[in-house]
């Protein structure tokens, strides 16, 4: 059969979905009430708890067990059931007749005959249609398209079908005396006759099903085709049916039946007859059987016997005729009268054969989902949604689902964790067992009315379990009481909910009464059945307001009073309810009751009972917003009572007693008439006992006499009224609060203070007052006020300040009041219905502003306002927090004044004014608003700047120009630019670079005339600054050309004296050393280390080469230099001395080789030596050979650390100072080089002078004939240490005088190769008498003679030098004992004694005392155990090392040395 929509299911809009936070979650019903305005107009509501609330499932998967509902889908719908109730009728009449009920096609559909019967009655019945011929209408009107004669189809069916039933409908088929002249032909009216493609309606037979509990085998959950095609015409029959059939049709008389096609196995023909003549047989008299319709016997084979009652029929005198005899059993008209007419059973659901666990029904709820969408259990939700209501609207589809509804949890368990439970709840979910949305707790918590009832209500006070399937439904319902009622979705697939608005549910009710009067015949109270939903969009289209949610888990829905709801499961899932109640729903409670009263309903529990004990507690527990709910209910209860009692009274009814109705069960003290539980009163009458009835049918107990019953009452009116009043006097402060507040809104009153709004809140808080409209209005006027108050001591004491003092600008996020919106504030506060003492303040603000505004326009319409005016009027603004449309206005007006102050200051600067200055203010003055002061101002300005900006250019480009200009152009150009007032950068650096180029010109004549020849230092330094200014100076050219010959003189001067990758500059060989034996192995930091010490001593001093080339620089003419560089050869032969003297007593007096350290390694002699002829240190030979220091026969060896230079030859020499004295320019390098010259000559003037006298040869042949034997070797002698020796002669110092010693020192240190050098020194060595031994013999221990000698000569020196007093100021007997061994001084000096003066004298402890003379002379003392005092020059040590290392002397190195 087609669908009953065509259309596809469109869903209803969304309920609203709610999302607490953590602070709104923690009171459920305050929260409840907060969404009742909005929810309580959907209905429904869908409550999603923070996140993070997740309790724990407590319910034992295993230990659950429960029997669910079977539920057939198109059973639940009202509409379908009315059509599968009616094709059941229809098909139990005919089965009765002994056929079976056929569905035809038409158009290749099954034929909806509900809605054809419906249609045809509708126009007047088949005779009316038929006379009118609407039958065509008919066809429209069920959707068959025009003009293909459907409707005489359609008139075929129904006369087969449809007509036969409406005639036994209208009771035509019971005229048994209706005459009849002619028999039917059996052709003329044909009966219940089928097409092939008809289809077999198997009926439901609800009774039966419901009455018999189904197999244990039967399918749990089937999708079936209810219609089946058939081939055949006729009812399969086989034989083994027809003999076990229990009755057969009596048929008297012979018939024989015509053959029919027969598909599948059908009953013989001949055995039909058979046993139909058998019946025939049996019968003892035939003409007893008659007719009752025509009286007649005659036609026994036509006639037929009633399997019911016996009765006879003829096949034509029946109404309508049979064509044929039946077959299988048959009932006459009345019998089917008596079979059709018996009263439908209640719908309900019936139980399933098994028992389920959790687990179990899991299992298969999730085989049933997966195997009929053939896909994975998550289908889409909508998918499902759609497929719910086609099932639900088809009778062609048989799809049943079991439901397991109204599980208790008291029996089972809840899902939530519960107190004293199985469940162990873990430490961090203990939170869950007290929480408000546990629904254990919520029915019975303080704010739920029902917490005031005593008993146990499973469904109410105890939740309820739930565990769906796929397409397990709830129809439509409104809770118990019309109470809320809670569900909560622990875990599974959604359920999706439709709810109704309290207010439509008398709309619904009364559209399903509409669309299904007959379910309603039957069952009034059917809604209350929870057995019958409607598709929502049928109840949308006859203006049904519903709304739906999918439930997902974890989620809760709320439903309200009156609130129809129902849904279906999508799938497995396990759910929670319970119903609660809030003491606005109390109305609605009593509303219930009479609603109830009417439909003969039962309570679920007694409204007036839980009115009087929530009165008996409303002395100091109630809240006082409970309290005035209870005595408005109340007031409405007592006013019923006491009516109701008075009309009892007035019947007659005399005797009365109390009785304790709360002690007795609910089903003993129900009304007999309307199921209501009695508590307050009832009636009683002795002829009934057991039996009761409420005031209301006091006339329906019995038909005895008013006299005869008894009033039985809970409390007398006496003891209702005393409760009531504690109720009201617990309201009392309530209502008064009410009024008081009522009248403060309403302004009946004068003003109050905030202070007291504030009170009245603080009341309502503390005395938990509802949360009434009038509430949240208080406490919107009192936040209002708060509001004003603390924005107008803002606007007083200025915290919304934001303006700066410069200009009074404020901040763009700060939104101030406008002058308007003051005006409206200071009106605002004048209406509110209290009074803030802020507001006589604002007014005299608002004055202030009046004020301002005023001044504001009398400055503006100046021409030239001044800024202190402006600023001013702005500083006052500051006092105002207001936004001011004339500050604007002002700030311009000040920053033009302003900006003119500040051009006008800058034009008289004009030493200040620069080009940054103008851009800036022409800047600054493009962003002004415009004025005719401020663009004539800005044309001067930019009138200024472009001229300032062309000369700085031209500046620069003067400055840039290649070639340069020449001074005169220059100053040409200064001359024009004097008159421009600003400070211009490049034009100040032009006339300073034509300042310095006048003074360098100056300098530079200065130095041509001034007669001198310049010093380098000076040319260069005067060139350099030339070059650095940017214009064309004459002598520049000349003076750059001297000083590149200078450079050019210098490089040839290197190259003649400077050996290769020398580390020695030309200064340092040409001039004196100032410290002999520094060498090539001082590095250069040191030796900058060195020049940046000199440079912090006192000028006078020439200690290092810094200090020569500075005195050299600073000298004034040649004369000053060479003093200056005699000054530094002095120094350098004292030193030089003392090194020689000090290297040969280490060679000489050395015991321990070991302990040496020599040559330029600084390790201890060994092997093969060579001793250098001019500082008389050893070197080995593998440290110093392999350069130019190789010896050669003859001639005297330098070591590296002597041999400085080249040495060219005088001849080379004397062509640079010529050179030099040609450029005509002093430089130190040249000094030098004069003075090496002039004591190169000096010294040649000595060597021959000394030569021509003859003193060198004979000295030193004399004192070396004296010391012979000394230097005489002995490869015998024994030596000590001996490890190392000589392989080059040397010119021994023992015997040489010191002016021979000094002049072939002075030799060695000429940086000039002169023939005189090497004779003096082939004569020195051919006049020793060691020159016939063998050279290489090693240096021979010092006998006692030799140190005697050297101690003689040494006492020979007669000047003595002051030494001061050191760290140890004293010398000890010890110390002289010491000296008097090793030192033949000793024996001189030894009567000398210490002077009582601050310093004492004594005489250098060294043998080779070299006697230094000058104005300060060096002493060091030995730090060893002899503590003798040594001159630093003897003995080799700076005075850099005698103050910062220890000093020990030879003496005390070497203790195995023996002194005399």
């Amino acid at each position: 059969m087609t669908q009953l929509r065509t259309n596809e299911f469109i869903a209803p809009p969304e309920c609203p979905v709610f999302e607490p936070s953590w602070e709104e979650f923690a009171d459920p019903f305050a929260y409840i009430n907060k969404i009742r305005p909005i929810a309580e107009k959907t209905g429904i509501c869908k409550v999603r708890p923070p996140k993070g609330w997740q309790p724990p499932f407590a319910c034992d998967v295993d230990s659950l067990h429960f029997t669910p509902r079977i539920q057939r889908l198109n059973e639940l719908e009202a509409q379908t059931r009315v059509k599968l109730n009616f094709l059941d009728q229809i098909a139990k009449f005919w089965e009765l007749q002994g056929c079976t009920l056929k569905i035809p096609h038409v158009e290749r559909k099954i034929l909806d005959l509900y809605q054809l019967n419906k249609l045809v009655n509708d126009e007047g019945g088949f005779d009316a249609v038929c006379r009118e011929r609407r039958w065509s209408k008919i066809a429209l009107k069920m959707g068959f398209a025009p003009g293909k004669a459907i409707g005489s189809h359609l008139r075929s069916h129904y006369e087969r079908i449809l007509y036969p039933y409406n005639l036994f409908q209208t009771g035509a088929n019971l005229l048994l005396y209706m005459p009849i002249h002619s028999p039917m032909s059996p052709l003329q009216k044909p009966t219940l006759t089928n097409d092939t493609k008809d289809t077999d309606y198997i009926p439901h037979d609800l009774p039966q099903r419901q009455s018999v509990q189904p197999l244990e085998t039967c399918s749990i959950a089937r999708r079936a085709k209810r219609m089946r095609a058939e081939e055949g015409c006729m009812k399969t029959v086989t034989e083994e049916d027809c003999e076990n059939r229990p009755n057969l049709r009596r048929r008297m008389g012979s018939y024989v039946a015509k053959p029919e096609p027969q598909a599948g196995k059908l009953c013989p023909l001949a055995k039909f007859t058979e046993k139909c003549m058998c019946r025939c047989v049996c019968l003892s008299q035939v003409d007893q059987y008659m007719c009752l319709v025509c009286g007649s016997g005659s036609e026994e084979d036509r006639l037929l016997l009633c399997d019911g009652c016996d009765d006879s029929y003829h096949t034509f005198c029946l109404i309508p005729p049979l064509h044929d005899v039946p077959k299988g059993d048959w009932r006459c008209p009345k019998c089917l009268a008596q079979e059709c007419c018996k009263p439908q059973v209640a719908f309900g659901f019936e139980q399933a054969g098994r028992d389920y666990s959790l687990r179990t029904f899991g299992d298969m709820a999730d085989s049933f989902k997966s195997d009929y969408f053939n896909m994975p259990v998550h289908v889409s939700l909508v998918l499902v949604e759609k497929e719910f209501w086609r099932l639900v609207s088809t009778i062609e589809e048989d799809v049943t689902v079991e439901y397991g509804a109204d599980i208790a949890s008291k029996e089972f368990g809840s899902g939530f964790p519960i107190r004293g439970g199985r469940f162990q709840v873990s430490p961090e979910d203990e939170d869950y067992l007290s929480s408000g949305w546990n629904l254990n707790n919520m029915p019975v918590m303080d704010s739920s009315v029902l917490t005031h009832i005593t008993a146990d209500i499973c469904g109410m006070k105890l939740p309820w379990l739930y565990v769906g399937m796929c397409f397990s439904s709830f129809c439509w319902h409104i809770e118990d009481h019309w109470s809320y009622s809670i569900n909560y979705l622990h875990w599974g697939e959604p359920k999706t909910w439709y709810g109704v608005p309290g207010y439509a549910a008398e709309k619904l009710e009364w559209v399903m009464r509409k669309l299904a009067p007959e379910l309603f015949e039957s069952q009034p109270d059917l809604l209350h059945q929870l057995v019958t939903i409607m598709n929502p969009n049928t109840l949308m289209n006859h203006g049904v307001p519903i709304y739906r949610t999918n439930q997902c888990s974890g989620e809760f829905v709320i439903t309200f009073p009156r609130a129809y709801h129902s849904g279906f499961n999508q799938g497995f899932n396990f759910a929670e309810a319970v119903n609660f109640c809030t003491m606005d729903w109390m109305p609605m409670g009593r509303m219930c009751v009479d609603h109830y009263r009417q439909l003969n309903r039962y309570c679920v529990f007694s409204h007036d009972e839980m009115v009087c004990k929530m009165a008996s507690k409303a002395d100091t527990t109630m809240d006082v917003a409970l309290a005035s709910a209870v005595q408005r209910d109340m007031t409405v209860m007592l006013q019923e009572e006491d009516k109701l009692r008075d009309k009892v009274s007035k019947m007659g009814v005399q005797r009365s007693q109390q009785a304790e109705y709360d002690l007795l069960p609910d089903e003993e003290r129900q009304c007999s008439k309307c199921r209501t539980t009695c508590y307050l009163s009832a009636l009683t009458c002795p002829c009934s006992p057991g039996q009761l009835v409420c005031l209301h049918h006091a006339h329906d107990l019995c038909s005895c006499t008013s006299s005869e019953l008894t009033l039985n009452y809970r409390f007398t009116m006496a003891e209702l009224y005393p409760m009531m009043e504690a109720v009201t006097l617990r309201a009392e402060s309530y209502t008064y609060w009410v009024s008081h507040v009522s009248d403060i809104l309403e302004a009946k009153q004068d003003k109050k203070r905030l202070e007291e709004l504030r009170s009245l809140v603080v009341e309502a808080e503390v005395k938990r007052f509802p949360q009434s409209d009038l509430l949240r209005q208080l406490r919107t006027v009192t936040l209002d006020a708060e509001k004003c108050a603390v924005v107008a001591q803002q606007l007083l004491i200025g915290k919304r300040q934001t303006r700066y003092r410069s200009g009074g600008r404020k901040s763009q996020s700060q939104n101030l009041l406008t002058v308007e919106e003051l005006r409206s504030f200071v009106r605002q506060l004048h209406n509110l219905p209290c009074s803030i003492r802020q507001a006589p303040l604002l007014k005299d603000l608002l004055t202030r502003v009046d004020d301002f505004q005023q001044s504001s326009e009398q400055l503006l319409s100046d021409e030239a306002p001044s800024p202190v005016a402006l600023q001013g009027l702005l500083d006052l603004s500051l006092g105002l927090d207001v936004e001011l449309p004339q500050l604007a206005l002002l700030r311009e007006r000040l920053e033009q004044a302003r900006w003119l102050d500040g051009v006008k200051g800058a034009s008289v600067r004009p030493h200040s004014l620069c080009l940054d200055t103008m851009r800036r203010l022409i800047d600054q003055g493009v962003g002004l608003a415009p004025h005719s002061s401020v663009e004539r101002a800005m044309a001067r300005l930019q009138e200024l700047l472009t001229m300032s900006e062309h000369w700085e250019e031209r500046a620069l480009r003067l400055m840039e120009a290649r070639p340069r200009h020449c001074v005169e152009t220059l100053v040409e150009a200064l001359q024009e630019v004097a008159s421009i007032p600003a400070y211009l950068p490049n034009c100040l650096l032009l006339k300073d670079t034509v300042d310095q180029a006048k003074d360098w010109l100056q300098e530079a004549e200065t130095l041509q005339l001034g007669g001198r020849i310049p010093v380098l230092d000076t040319l260069t330094d005067l060139v350099s600054r030339a070059k650095a200014i940017p214009v064309w100076l004459d002598p520049l050219a000349r003076l750059d050309s001297l000083v590149f010959d200078v450079q050019a003189w210098k490089e040839s001067a290197a190259k003649t004296f400077l050996m290769k990758n020398s580390a020695y500059s030309l200064l340092e060989v040409l001039c004196p050393r100032c410290e002999a034996g520094t060498g090539p192995q001082q590095s250069k930091y040191k030796r900058a280390k060195d020049a940046a010490q000199c440079s912090e001593r006192n000028s006078a001093r020439l200690d290092c080469l810094s200090d020569v080339e500075r005195a050299l620089s600073e000298s004034k003419d040649s004369a000053s230099a060479m003093a200056t560089l005699a000054e530094v050869r002095q120094k350098e032969m004292e030193s030089l001395l003392a090194l020689r003297a000090s290297n040969e007593s280490k060679l000489l007096l050395a015991g321990d080789c070991g302990a040496l350290r020599v040559c330029v390694c600084h390790k201890a002699p060994s092997g093969a030596m060579l001793q250098c002829e001019l500082c008389r240190d050893a070197f080995h030979r593998s440290c110093v050979l392999g350069s130019n220091q190789d010896p050669l026969p003859n001639q005297a060896w330098v070591c590296p650390r002597c041999q400085l230079s080249e040495k060219p030859p005088l001849d080379r020499v004397l062509p640079l100072l010529a050179s030099l004295q040609r450029i005509r320019v002093r430089l130190p390098e040249g000094d030098a080089l004069r003075f090496l010259i002039e004591r190169t000559v000096r010294w040649q003037h000595r060597v021959q002078q000394a030569s021509a006298e003859g003193v060198a040869v004979t000295t030193s042949h004399q004192r070396w004939a004296s010391s012979s034997p000394t230097w005489a070797p002995s490869p015998t002698q024994e030596t000590n240490s001996m490890s190392f020796y000589t392989e080059h002669q040397c010119i021994p110092l023992q015997g040489l005088s010191p002016e021979l010693e000094e002049l072939m020192v002075e030799g060695f240190l000429l940086q000039v190769t002169l023939p005189e050098t090497q004779q003096l020194y082939r004569s020195l060595i051919k006049l020793d008498p060691r020159h016939h031994h063998h050279t290489d013999s090693p240096f021979p221990q010092h006998s006692a003679e030799t140190k005697r000698h050297m101690e003689e000569e040494g006492s020979k020196r007669k000047d003595k030098a002051k030494k001061p007093r050191k760290k140890k100021p004293k010398l000890n007997k010890e110390r002289s004992q010491e000296a008097k061994g090793t030192s033949s001084l000793t024996a001189t000096h030894s009567d000398l004694s210490l002077s009582d003066s601050d310093e004492d004298f004594t005489l250098c402890a060294a043998p080779w005392c070299r006697e230094p003379e000058g104005k300060q002379v060096n002493w060091v003392q030995c730090d060893g155990s002899c503590q003798q005092w040594f001159h630093q020059v003897c003995v080799g040590v700076s005075a850099e090392q005698a103050e910062k290392e220890d000093y020990i002397c030879i003496s005390c190195t070497q203790p195995d040395h023996t002194r005399e």
